[in-house]
């Protein structure tokens, strides 16, 4: 497992927390953090899928 991926995606989920202690969780900061950890999250689901399929 890609170590640095595991921790960028624990990183941009604590950022996002923090964000939406600030802000309402519609709010443009929240939305675009949040989009950011799906991206990460995809990836993550992406690499586990194809190290299943080895």
């Amino acid at each position: 497992m890609n170590q640095s991926l595991l921790k960028e995606i624990e990183e941009c989920r604590e950022q996002m927390i923090s964000q939406s202690q600030t802000n309402t969780f519609t709010s443009e900061e929240v939305i675009k953090v949040s989009q950011q950890l799906d991206t990460l999250l995809n990836m993550h689901a992406e690499i586990c899928a194809n190290n299943s399929m080895n």
